[in-house]
Parts: C-alpha cells; sequence; structure tokens
C-alpha cells in the first residue's frame, strides 16, 4: 500500500526541484540553472542542459516534468530526452526503462524510432566482456533488428545497420574463441561445432576467414589431412587476397610436405 504524502505548493514543488537541480550541477559541468517558473519551462530549460552536457541537473529536471505532467503533450518528448541523458551517464538499464515506456505508452509519438534505435544502444551498454555470456548482446541485436523492421528509411537506419554488423561480430567471436579454446585442449570435434557455427550463421562478419582456418586446423588434428588441405585451397580461393589466404597457403604447404 502506498504512503501518503504531503503535496507542496506549486511555488515550493519549483523552488524545491530548482534546488536540486543546481545541486546536481555541482557534479556535472559549470552552469547555473534559472529559476524555474512553469512546466514548460522547465523542460525547456532540462533540454538546454542536456544539449550542454549537464545530465545531472538536466536529468532531475525531467524526472520531475514526467511526474508532474503524466497527461501532457510533451511527456514522451520528456521520456525520451531523460533516457539520453541516461545514456550520457551510462545509466543503461535506467535509460533502457525510458525508452521502453516512449514505446509502450505512446507507440504514435515523433520520439518513437528514435526510442527504438535508443533501446538497443541502452541494451547494448549493457553487455560483459567477450569472454563471459553475451545475452545483452542479442537483445540489443535483435532491439535494433526490429527498430529497422518498424521504421525503414528512418534517420539512425544507417547507424542501427553498423550496430547490427558490430554486434553479430562480437557474438561470432565469442564462438570463434570457444573453438579456440576446444583446440588448445585438442578436443577437435566441439572445436569443429563451433568454428562451423561462425560460418553458418555469421558468414558475413570480418571473423569468418579464421572460422575457415580453425575449422581446417581441426580436421587436421583429427587425421583428415586430405579433407583439411581441400578446405584450406578453398579458403585461398574464398578470400583470396586477404590475411586469411596468406595463412592458409602457408598451412595447406606445411601439411603437404
Amino acid at each position: 500500500m502506498s504512503v501518503p504524502r504531503r503535496r507542496l505548493s506549486s511555488g515550493s514543488w519549483l523552488a524545491f526541484s530548482a534546488g536540486l537541480a543546481l545541486a546536481a550541477t555541482a557534479g556535472c559541468g559549470a552552469g547555473v540553472i534559472p529559476e524555474i517558473h512553469s512546466e514548460s519551462e522547465r523542460l525547456a530549460v532540462a533540454r538546454r542542459l542536456a544539449a550542454g552536457q549537464q545530465c545531472s541537473a538536466a536529468i532531475e529536471l525531467l524526472k520531475t516534468y514526467v511526474a508532474n505532467n503524466a497527461g501532457s503533450a510533451d511527456v514522451d518528448v520528456a521520456l525520451y530526452q531523460l533516457g539520453v541523458c541516461y545514456l550520457d551517464t551510462r545509466e543503461w538499464a535506467l535509460a533502457g526503462t525510458q525508452f521502453e515506456r516512449v514505446l509502450r505508452e505512446y507507440p504514435e509519438s515523433d520520439s518513437a524510432a528514435a526510442a527504438a534505435f535508443r533501446l538497443g544502444d541502452a541494451l547494448f551498454g549493457q553487455t560483459r566482456p567477450v569472454d563471459f555470456d553475451q545475452e545483452y548482446t542479442v537483445k540489443a541485436l535483435d532491439q535494433w533488428q526490429r527498430y529497422l523492421s518498424a521504421y525503414p528509411g528512418d534517420r539512425y537506419g544507417d547507424l542501427a545497420v553498423r550496430r547490427i554488423a558490430a554486434a553479430r561480430t562480437r557474438l561470432a567471436t565469442k564462438l570463434l574463441d570457444n573453438g579456440r579454446l576446444y583446440m588448445k585442449l585438442k578436443l577437435y570435434a566441439p572445436a569443429r561445432v563451433y568454428f562451423q557455427r561462425v560460418i553458418d550463421e555469421y558468414s558475413d562478419t570480418p571473423v569468418a576467414g579464421d572460422a575457415w582456418l580453425g575449422l581446417a586446423e581441426a580436421e587436421a588434428g583429427q587425421g583428415h589431412r586430405s579433407e583439411a588441405i581441400d578446405r584450406l585451397r578453398e579458403v585461398e580461393s574464398r578470400f583470396a587476397g586477404r590475411p586469411a589466404a596468406a595463412r592458409a597457403a602457408r598451412l595447406r604447404e606445411s601439411l603437404e610436405q
């Protein structure tokens, strides 16, 4: 059960909020917040502070605006701006919460497309190093793909494509590293499984050539010398002019001796 709170008068609440914002500004760059006289002014000042990279102060103003103006025509704008500020302060989960709310409660908003894109950024910000589970990389990838599908031609489309490529490369690298670990342990069968997954699922990533080489090395480790040589020749052809082809040629020559 919620606990009733004593409501501040409009003037007291504005002054209290301004005081909070001024305190936040001290750790977020120089600048003085002017006295706030209205909710519309609060939003305008918050956006101006955010543009000036005074994110902590902007966050306090935006949080107050959202709390006070649930039915306002501009609350979707405030929520989106709040999410962007949380991105700038690397508070990824809080950022994601704001973008999700824009998409859930204001799907027709002019901010919806940008919120869908930025939600991917908020998810990707929560990813762990590539040695660990990549749950949030997968979530971010899915979100950017949904954004491209839902908002074709949007202004962030090209950025989303680049982010998707980066996320896919990260996932491919995770699989490649797993395969290499099994190679070190001389467990060639599971190594082949991981290298094959990179080839089947991420052939468009920069690490695909390394997966082909790994697969050939695993075949050689299992005693399938002729299969390994044939695969290396394929790598030389498929990746002609690239480092993978040169490495494949050296490995093939050593196997043929």
